[in-house]
């Protein structure tokens, strides 16, 4: 269980429903299975090793059954709001997601068998969770580590796709969404659900964020799953009710400091909103950050790092071959020493709304910067316009919970295609927050110094540009000779 390097659902459901979950440090004592994790040589935020096929398997908790986590009596017939037979629920072991535990039993009187994801959270937010969700009532708690298969199969087509949503975001949040979802589908056929649920309160930002990546891909890979959202249906309408409701059944009420922020973590990312981020005439305050240093704070030696890439996928850094996760958890090192990768941006929210949020991708942003500045060696001047053009329609596509759209999918076999020959090195300087490419080179590189040097050359004859210039140039010289009457 070691394997289990960090988590928190805080990334699994980043809502104001869990956001005590993703935001405060629970004070419990960490289960069996985490102490043997906690014994290794890990740092808090430190680089996660990859985890191969074979361990990338379902770990399961199965809580033993006691009275508390038995089959009630209830649950062999109906709930209070119908019959379901099993629900996996996206569980994080805040408040929020242990209420839902004894909600499902009494309104659905269903066995509830909680989930959790780790796509690269944190350590720390994993520990108790086995015990909280027996003492919750759930028969079964499922964890899988999905950081390969995030960085792998999501990150990794999005940066090759160069999908930026509105000029700035990186869509940490939003390329994680469509993994979770899709892990609980395949527990939900591993364990015989025929139900999923989440704590997403489906109003606000939550929406965009949130409800909708969650549903659509549970539509696209199973629609005859039935959806449950709490938020949606109970009369529980702040923490307090929550509490109330937990003392009435019997649910420990986690003890917890309350954060002033809204965040979501996971190996991409950690976005920051709520409290003075509400207003774009703020400045964030120095210490609100925590993957990164202040700019003004970092070395004052730059660093120079040389990233691998292959036919549009980074694979190494430094002339060490890495893992997707490997890789990108050691340039969120390398980054975070150095301030890259902050992000202050109001963005269009997909009801309509407009949100400020701050968002912290050291390794995320080395990494698009490498990956554009080698296309600029591999693909011309069309390619380039046209690649761009689908780029934006791609990250729209993500950013609303579209990660398995047929149309997606057909624009990421295009962009496998058109970057088959971006394979080379680019070194780029870190400085105090800012990247710099210093060197870029390429087997397939379309530069060609015998033509592009300003020496003369046999190749390229600069009598030629007067013909081209004339031809070029031919409609403006006829709308100028038809507006002056020539």
């Amino acid at each position: 269980m070691a394997q289990l390097k960090a988590f928190s659902f805080s990334s699994t459901l980043s809502s104001p429903s869990f956001q005590s979950s993703r935001t405060e440090q629970l004070l419990h004592q960490p289960s069996h299975f985490l102490k043997a994790a906690r014994s290794s040589s890990l740092k808090k935020w430190g680089p996660r090793t990859s985890v191969g096929a074979s361990k990338l398997q379902v770990i399961k908790a199965v809580l033993q059954s006691e009275t508390k986590t038995g089959i009630s009596e209830m649950e062999k017939g109906s709930g209070l709001r119908g019959k379901l037979n099993k629900v996996v629920l996206a569980y994080s072991g805040g408040l929020d997601t242990s209420v839902i535990v004894p909600w499902l039993r009494e309104n659905y009187g269903c066995e509830v068998v909680c989930f959790t994801a780790d796509v690269g959270q944190g350590l720390q937010e994993l520990e108790g969770l086995e015990a909280k969700a027996k003492a919750s009532g759930a028969s079964q708690l499922v964890v899988k580590d999905l950081k390969e298969e995030f960085v792998r199969d999501y990150i990794f087509p999005c940066l090759r796709a160069g999908a930026v949503y509105e000029r700035k975001y990186l869509l940490g949040t939003s390329m994680a969404r469509p993994v979770i979802a899709k892990a609980m589908v395949d527990v939900a056929k591993e364990v015989g659900a025929d139900a999923v649920s989440h704590g997403c309160t489906g109003k606000g930002n939550d929406q965009a964020c949130l409800t909708v990546r969650f549903e659509l891909t549970f539509f696209a890979l199973n629609p005859k799953l039935n959806v449950v959202a709490p938020w949606r249906e109970w009369d529980i309408t702040g923490r307090e009710d929550a509490i109330e409701y937990a003392k009435k059944h019997n649910v420990p009420v986690p003890v917890t400091k309350k954060s002033i922020y809204s965040r979501d973590r996971n190996l991409w990312h950690l976005s920051h909103e709520g409290d003075i981020l509400e207003d774009p005439a703020n400045e964030p305050k120095k210490d609100m950050y925590m993957m990164s240093v202040a700019p003004e704070d970092a070395p004052n030696q730059p660093e120079y790092v040389e990233i691998g890439i292959e036919s549009g996928l980074p694979v190494s850094v430094n002339g060490k071959k890495l893992s997707p996760s490997t890789l990108l958890a050691e340039l969120n090192e390398i980054g975070g020493k150095h301030g890259i990768g902050r992000i202050d941006m109001v963005e269009n929210r997909l009801v309509g709304m407009k949100s400020r949020g701050v968002y912290e991708t050291p390794g995320g942003t080395i990494l698009f910067t490498a990956v554009r500045e080698l296309e600029s060696l591999t693909l011309d001047r069309e390619t380039i316009q046209v690649k761009d053009s689908l780029a934006l329609k791609y990250a729209e596509l993500v950013y609303a919970g579209r990660w398995f759209d047929p149309l997606r999918e057909s624009m990421d076999a295009f962009m496998q295609n058109i970057t088959k020959t971006t394979t080379g090195s680019v070194t780029l300087k870190l400085y105090k927050g800012s990247v710099a490419v210093t060197g870029r080179k390429s087997p397939y590189s379309l530069y060609r110094q015998d033509i592009s040097s300003f020496e003369s050359g046999q190749i390229y004859d600069q009598a030629d540009a007067a013909g081209f210039i004339r031809l070029y140039g031919l409609p403006m010289r006829v709308r100028a000779m038809l507006e002056q009457g020539i």
